[in-house]
């Protein structure tokens, strides 16, 4: 049987997302990122395309490792200015049936009380195809306008996010009863409070006593995205997420991450197969494989190389502006992004001898990822054969130009996996749980999220 392919879009609420200077191209629309049809025109095209979803990036602070200052982000619009993801998912709903939406927030920058209706009002007025990708946070910049110094340091920050989850399973699972909410016209009860209980959450970061202050959502919990591919973000994965995004510059790298992601998955009691994995990718395509190559020409002519830097700088935890452009990365201790410099290094291991103007180059467009060049006929090859040689699920496509490099996706590949029976024709209905896992709208029992329901706990 032919395995179904999964595609994620890859969109931020700014100019300069992943690919660096290319808001100069005359086709490119990514200043539009203000505009409300922006994002209604995309979640359409999209949901034309049977994509699972949208995945929204986010941050709360500019990339100032390189060179020690923000100018360089600032001037190449390197994810500043960058607006709030979670303002856009209401309209690109109200123009979709099954569109997903993934939104990203961090652990570090806002109480679970808070954040935990917000989540539970989008998955109500989405009916249902909300998700968080949960991002502990990697940039300094927004750890100072938080108050703090710095982050914590990379495994702390898992700590903290571990609590910060137990929290949210608890308001989302645990606080609210299915059937709490009666609407009884004679009696004049809205709702059973004997069925709302208090959550009395006492932890090392968080004291959270009440109870949960809105209604059951169509999940409850919303489906728990996942972008953390080092040894503790692997971890913190394999226990709470069932939607990991990874970045892999080859497929031998790609098969090594996705293996120890499902080798965790078991080990922490879920099946192997209990998380989808997408791979971060860039396609550029067209009719033809000429036409292709020629698109790819002309994009390289806008991509700028110290805006990767910028980029990559923040990714890596380290200032590249302090190495010549021609001198080896080499060993890098990082407090940022660990899997970024994993994957450089197993690379080289390879065979190559990654520099600075190597990274800048690979990185200008696609940013963290591959960028695959040719006819649609030649894109379905190669991701059949990603798929086949990584047992990845999917791709988390970002872009070159928005959004032009999505419609050619749409024109040019979908239709040849189609024809190949490896993309689907439609979407399953139902929740966005439900499209990824076929299990229904509820975690499943095995999540450790599950735990906490009513009933599960001694919550009074």
């Amino acid at each position: 049987m032919t395995r179904q392919i999964r595609f994620n879009a890859f969109d931020m609420n700014c100019v300069a997302h992943q690919s660096s200077g290319m808001w100069r191209h005359p086709d490119d629309r990514s200043a539009n990122y203000k505009d409300l049809s922006y994002w209604t025109e995309l979640a359409k095209l999209l949901e034309g395309g049977t994509f699972d979803g949208i995945f929204i990036a986010d941050v709360l602070g500019t990339y100032d490792v390189y060179g020690g200052t923000n100018e360089a982000a600032i001037r190449h619009g390197a994810q500043v200015p960058v607006g709030d993801p979670v303002l856009l998912i209401s309209a690109m709903a109200a123009v979709t049936e099954h569109l997903g939406f993934g939104v990203t927030a961090g652990t570090a920058y806002e109480h679970p009380y808070p954040f935990a209706r917000r989540m539970s009002t989008l998955d109500h007025l989405t009916k249902g195809r909300v998700g968080w990708n949960v991002v502990t946070g990697y940039l300094p910049s927004a750890a100072r306008n938080m108050g703090n110094d710095d982050q914590l340091e990379h495994d702390e920050r898992y700590e903290h996010a571990d609590e910060y989850l137990e929290v949210l399973y608890k308001l989302w699972e645990g606080s609210w009863e299915d059937d709490a909410v009666i609407r009884d016209r004679e009696s004049g009860v809205f709702t059973d409070p004997q069925k709302v209980h208090e959550i009395g959450h006492e932890g090392k970061y968080f004291t959270v006593p009440g109870i949960h202050i809105s209604e059951p959502s169509p999940q409850r919990t919303p489906v728990i995205y996942q972008a953390g591919a080092s040894s503790r973000g692997i971890e913190f994965a394999a226990g709470n997420a069932e939607a990991i995004f990874v970045a892999a510059p080859t497929k031998a790298v790609l098969k090594n991450t996705v293996s120890k992601i499902r080798d965790a998955l078991e080990a922490a009691g879920r099946d192997r197969y209990s998380a989808r994995i997408y791979t971060l990718l860039t396609i550029i395509t067209d009719e033809t494989p000429e036409k292709a190559q020629a698109k790819h020409e002309d994009f390289l002519q806008y991509a700028n190389h110290e805006g990767a830097l910028v980029f990559m700088s923040g990714w890596m935890g380290i200032d590249l502006s302090q190495y010549e452009l021609d001198e080896p990365v080499g060993n890098v201790k990082s407090n940022a992004i660990q899997s970024v410099i994993a994957n450089y290094q197993e690379s080289a291991e390879n065979g190559e001898t990654f520099t600075v103007r190597d990274i800048a180059r690979i990185s200008a467009i696609g940013g963290l990822g591959p960028t695959l060049v040719g006819s649609g006929t030649e894109i379905a090859d190669q991701l059949q054969e990603w798929v086949a040689e990584t047992d990845v699920d999917g791709f988390n496509l970002a872009y070159a130009i928005t959004p032009g490099t999505f419609e050619d996706i749409v024109t040019y590949v979908i239709p040849e996996l189609r024809a190949r029976g490896a993309y689907p024709t439609s979407y399953v209905e139902g929740t966005l749980r439900h499209k990824l896992h076929g299990n229904g709208d509820r975690l499943p029992s095995e999540h450790k999220g599950a735990g906490y329901r009513v009933g599960a706990l001694a919550i009074s």
